[in-house]
């Protein structure tokens, strides 16, 4: 194992011109696809680093892309990447460490949210990334469309569709699937999104605040689409209360259709939570494609 950390240090040094060693690694649970650890260098500096095989060093990679695009906007506050590279046996992940709490100020949260899915891509392939990256283990692809009904359509909608059937999602829920996929039209017949900057996997797991109550968003899944998508992931699970809706809504309103889309939408992490966990999440979609399809 130090040979792992020594190898780490080593990055870090580099990254930073100067010498970094590491005194104590003490392992932080909550993850559920990496390990994370609570470092402290010979100086009293703590840093937060995630640990993965070493053949997952791309996962990373798309990390700390998507930390510093959304760093770079300065809208949110996200811990700082500094380094990634692979060792001898792990992929690693070196971030500024953030003591955090619950999530304290949610109007603030909500503003800042807002202001960071004003930050549009603009070009002739706007939806989408430069970079595909992972929604927690599974594979995501983020190549660019043109258009976002496109964009939705093959690479989040058809994408796990297809990857359910190949984990034994049942045929009757596959068709529908399909069919709902080729009626997605009939949900954005008065609605154009814009290219927005997006977090991509905002739950309240992965919304918190420092010690000064400043909101903090991490763990990301960036790309940039539809920024409803963000908002009906806070309504997935919960944890966000009606101040945070209030105040995004204030600086940047929602379209009068977003109630109709919020299902189509989150059917695509439920999917994924099929994909990875099987169970009852199979009948979950399935319910979920139905209620899309009465929509339409």
């Amino acid at each position: 194992m130090n040979g792992n950390w020594n190898e780490i240090s080593k990055n870090l040094s580099n990254t930073l011109n100067e010498t970094i060693v590491f005194s104590q690694q003490i392992p932080v649970s909550g993850g559920c696809i990496n390990q994370g650890w609570k470092v402290t260098d010979r100086k009293g500096h703590l840093w937060f680093v995630k640990t993965n095989k070493a053949s997952l060093v791309s996962m990373f990679e798309a990390e700390a892309a998507a930390v510093n695009e959304l760093k770079a906007t300065g809208a949110i506050s996200v811990p700082q990447a500094y380094c990634f590279g692979s060792s001898a046996e792990w992929s690693y992940l070196v971030l500024e460490f953030i003591p955090l709490g619950g999530c304290i100020n949610q109007a603030q949260t909500g503003k800042q949210l807002a202001a960071l899915h004003q930050h549009h891509h603009l070009g002739e392939k706007p939806f989408g990334w430069s970079i595909d990256n992972t929604i927690g283990a599974t594979p995501q692809s983020n190549t660019p469309h043109a258009s976002w009904l496109s964009f939705y359509k093959k690479e989040r909608l058809l994408f796990q569709l297809n990857l359910a059937k190949s984990k034994g999602y049942s045929s009757k829920a596959f068709d529908m699937g399909l069919l709902l996929a080729e009626k997605l039209p009939l949900f954005f017949s008065n609605y154009r999104p814009k290219a927005s900057l997006l977090h991509g996997d905002l739950w309240s797991g992965n919304c918190a605040s420092d010690e000064q109550g400043n909101p903090v968003i991490f763990d990301p899944a960036s790309y940039y689409g539809d920024r409803e998508t963000d908002l009906a992931m806070t309504e997935l699970f919960g944890g966000f209360n009606q101040q945070f809706y209030d105040a995004y809504h204030h600086h940047y309103p929602i379209d009068s259709g977003y109630k109709s889309r919020k299902t189509l939408y989150n059917l695509y992490h439920i999917l994924n939570h099929y994909n990875l966990f099987g169970g009852v999440y199979a009948s979950q979609a399935e319910s979920m494609i139905q209620k899309c399809l009465s929509q339409v």
